[in-house]
């Protein structure tokens, strides 16, 4: 594994120094300007929360594949969960994610039911109690479905799995949106850890991706959310916002430690207006251009690390005692659609609209729409219309890109020796890692490759030589910007 995450903040935030023979760091001696970099690099390459991506997932993975795979699933098999609820109270338009502004009543009640329908469905599929280690609440915006409706739907998966006392219950939250009776909810419910969205603190930045959201407001939920419990919070932040500037994140960044949290995400913005319309109401010309986000992203790095928080992958900082720093330390962080994580477990069940699921032999996906979901629960059977099965290939090349996502490094053949396969053609892919050593960004003796801290914001780029389904001349725009 890295052991970059333990260096200081300076490497990350100053030129880029000229690696030296021995792998350390020589002096006052600049490998390549940041301008230099950036025009080299920056491009769209995915972000790698799965390997294959999902542009790459095909319609032969359906109902009866998926119900297959969940049959096949043997008791010792750890699981966990995923639910996601694709309803906001508001649309932010920086927003990549599935959801919908649904503000009556009765939709969501109808929504918690499909959930609970799928719920029995998966677990009736599965032919054995199955143990979930896991459960984590995405959106959209998880609390715009009633308390009432949380609460029967843990109590549904605690009555069909066995969910032990030292599971991690999850959930994403939007402070503005929290109720009281959504706390005595989540209280009830075991919350162990909450994710709070922030992105920036500044009221301009705001403004023009329709999010109003005071420093007082989160406070006081960061407060609420200790108050009833929870150990764990980790704060969402992005930089490459319109109208954001490097001395706004840094007043962000701080703001942002005062409030403790025990994870900090650190996340690129991503404009992708052919994918998301409602994207195309922000002003392009606000956009800060590469240059600037890369500064942006630098300066929050530093405010952070001086702040006591380490660097985990490519866009995270957690306390060094946050199960992700000690994971990280430990080779054994990994990383999913939720982010970098502990979850070790090979079966995540996507429950909801949109939600994907990993199975050992595959993925699959839901119908994106609320409508389309729902039709598939009333209609007795999985909502999963795509996905796609690992070949052997997929599963070397996907542990290859995690570990480079994960620990910064991997040592290729050794790797390829535990899938009992031939290195070759991933050597041959790595041919391309000397232009990146010689820039400075990875280390490369030949079979292990070990991203510098210089590296660390091209980490994205150098996981991309190894897959093999990224089109190497497709103009049709599919991913985000890597910088």
């Amino acid at each position: 594994m890295a052991n970059g995450a333990a260096q200081g903040a300076a490497d990350t935030v100053r030129p880029l120094r000229q690696i030296n023979e021995q792998g350390g760091v020589g002096v006052e001696h600049t490998a390549m300007s940041d301008h230099d970099l950036i025009a080299r690099y920056d491009g769209r390459v995915p972000r790698y929360t799965s390997y294959p991506t999902a542009p790459h997932f095909q319609g032969d993975v359906g109902p009866t594949k998926y119900l297959r795979w969940l049959g096949e699933l043997t008791p010792q098999t750890p699981i966990s969960l995923y639910l996601h609820v694709p309803f906001c109270e508001r649309l932010c338009l920086y927003c990549g994610c599935t959801t919908a502004v649904v503000r009556q009543e009765a939709p969501r009640v109808a929504y918690a039911e499909l959930l609970k329908a799928e719920l029995r469905m998966v677990a009736g599929a599965l032919r054995h109690r199955g143990r979930v280690s896991h459960i984590h609440w995405g959106g959209g915006t998880p609390t715009a479905l009633p308390p009432a409706a949380m609460l029967e739907i843990m109590a549904l998966a605690r009555e069909l799995f066995t969910v032990p006392a030292d599971a991690e219950l999850a959930i994403e939250i939007d402070p503005t949106t929290l109720t009281t009776a959504h706390l005595v909810a989540l209280a009830e419910m075991g919350l162990t850890r909450a994710s709070i969205g922030v992105q920036d603190f500044d009221i301009d930045v705001q403004n023009a991706i329709g999010r109003r959201q005071s420093f007082e407001v989160t406070q006081s939920c960061v407060l609420a959310l200790r108050q009833i419990g929870v150990s764990s919070l980790n704060l969402d932040l992005i930089y490459g916002l319109p109208k954001q500037t490097v001395q706004g994140v840094k007043r962000t960044a701080r703001q942002a430690q005062a409030l403790n949290a025990d994870r900090v995400a650190v996340f690129g913005y991503a404009h992708v207006p052919w994918m998301k319309r409602h994207q195309r109401l922000i002003n392009e010309a606000d956009l800060p251009d590469a240059r600037q986000r890369f500064a942006q992203r630098a300066a929050t790095a530093e405010v952070l690390e001086e702040g006591g928080y380490v660097a985990v992958g490519l866009d995270h900082y957690a306390r060094p005692v946050d199960s992700l720093a000690v994971a990280m330390h430990e080779g054994a962080l990994h990383r999913s659609f939720q982010g970098y994580t502990t979850d070790d477990a090979p079966a995540l069940l996507g429950l909801g609209a949109s939600a994907i699921g990993c199975l050992p032999q595959g993925y699959a996906q839901n119908a994106p729409t609320a409508v389309a979901y729902a039709a598939a629960i009333n209609g007795g059977q999985p909502a999963v219309v795509r996905g796609i099965a690992l070949s052997a290939d997929d599963r070397l090349r996907g542990e290859l890109i995690e570990r480079i996502m994960c620990d910064l490094s991997a040592d290729i053949p050794q790797l390829a020796a535990a899938h009992g396969a031939d290195p070759a053609p991933l050597l041959l892919a790595a041919n391309s890692l000397d232009r990146f050593a010689q820039d400075a960004l990875v280390r490369w003796d030949g079979r292990r490759v070990e991203v510098t801290e210089a590296g660390r914001p091209f980490v994205r780029n150098v996981a991309a030589l190894f897959d093999a389904y990224l089109p190497t001349n497709d103009t049709q725009p599919r991913h985000s910007s890597a910088i």
